[in-house]
């Protein structure tokens, strides 16, 4: 490898929250979804990750949040390590250094942003110049949602129908300028979980054991579609129903899993309890609250709204701290690999296929 490939690449890349939820594979190979998602890319929460390819190194070395990896967390990264060294043809092991600004494994996204930040920043290390389409298709092997952490503002991931997974990638539905009044105000209940078992896995538990699963498929295109219409519309009357109907259908189908799968404490019940209370006392839909796999929640408003559902969240005991943020940027390279071709020309633009990966040490 010549000096040029292995020179560290930084990339940082944001979380996503879903406004349509994945939950559940049809090809744990592929990372192939059940349904499409939508989902709004956040501002000021970020995953920033180096990475530099070492020829003399005799194994990969990873670094999450200041502390060695180990275990799953560290297995994920040299997975998505190997399928990069595999894209572009070496054997080199790798230095990884990432860190979010936000808390992690706590259902804010972290491994959404945390594995876009990876394959950004290892694609770039190793020469290659993947498309963001193609970059999106590498990102969801490490974590679905990550594919669209690739993109700023309005994201769908398109589920695709081909069994080689060819169709299924995130691409824009709308910039982070489209809906300049969008805002989300982020709950950050005091002592959420750390989940004990990984998305990935308590998601399949659903597919295997819920019996509401089958019915949340058959609901999710009519429901998508709606959702898609009213971020096109820029219309909040339409969209916070929707996306408080779509999150209880997520959260009705984790409850209703052999064993359950509760993410929410008292508190997060109380602020889903508020949302409607406020909405009831407006006679409009003036919030609408969503959450994934995870205690905190999200409350989404027009920024002239903010005001008011804010003092009418703020008598709620057990949120830690709130944070304003709206709809931001996508992926980027903030270091390095200015000018790296490498084995680019191979790889621009092509889907990324499950292959084998190998260790060459």
């Amino acid at each position: 490898m010549d000096e040029r490939r292995s020179t560290p690449v930084t990339y940082e890349a944001p979380p996503n929250i879903a406004l349509v939820k994945y939950w559940g594979v049809r090809d744990r190979a592929l990372a192939l979804p059940f349904n499409s998602s939508i989902s709004v890319t956040l501002d000021r929460l970020r995953s920033r990750t180096t990475v530099r390819f070492d020829p003399d190194a005799e194994d990969d070395v990873v670094e999450l949040n200041g502390e060695p990896a180990r275990g799953g967390p560290r297995d994920g990264v040299v997975r998505m390590l190997d399928r990069v060294r595999d894209l572009a043809e070496i054997t080199d092991r790798a230095s990884v250094v990432s860190a979010n600004n936000f808390p992690t494994a706590s259902g804010l996204a972290s491994s959404a942003s945390g594995f876009a930040a990876l394959a950004g920043a290892a694609t770039a290390a190793a020469g290659l110049k993947l498309s963001p389409r193609a970059l999106s298709q590498l990102a969801r092997f490490g974590s679905g949602s990550a594919c669209r952490s690739v993109f700023g503002g309005f994201v769908e991931w398109q589920a695709g129908r081909r069994a080689d997974g060819r169709d299924c990638y995130a691409r824009p539905i709308r910039g982070p300028a489209h809906w300049p009044e969008l805002v989300d105000l982020v709950l950050l209940v005091r002592g959420a979980p750390v989940k004990e078992v990984r998305s990935q896995d308590a998601m399949q538990a659903s597919v295997r054991t819920s019996p509401y699963f089958r019915e949340r498929q058959r609901e999710l295109p009519a429901r998508t579609r709606r959702i898609r219409a009213a971020i096109v519309a820029r219309d909040a009357a339409r969209l916070f129903p929707l996306i408080m109907e779509e999150c209880d259908s997520f959260r009705r189908a984790c409850e209703t899993t052999d064993p359950p799968l509760d993410y929410l404490t008292t508190t997060s019940r109380a602020i889903l309890d508020e949302v409607h209370e406020l909405n009831r006392s407006a006679r409009r839909p003036i919030a609408g609250y969503t959450h994934d796999a995870g205690a905190h929640v999200h409350v989404f408003a027009l920024a002239g709204d903010l005001a008011r559902v804010r003092r009418a969240l703020a008598p709620i005991s057990g949120v830690e701290r709130t944070m304003v943020v709206r709809p931001g940027p996508g992926g980027r390279i903030v270091r390095g690999a200015s000018g790296a071709t490498g084995r680019a020309g191979r790889s621009r633009g092509t889907a990324v296929r499950a292959r084998s990966t190998r260790r060459a040490r």
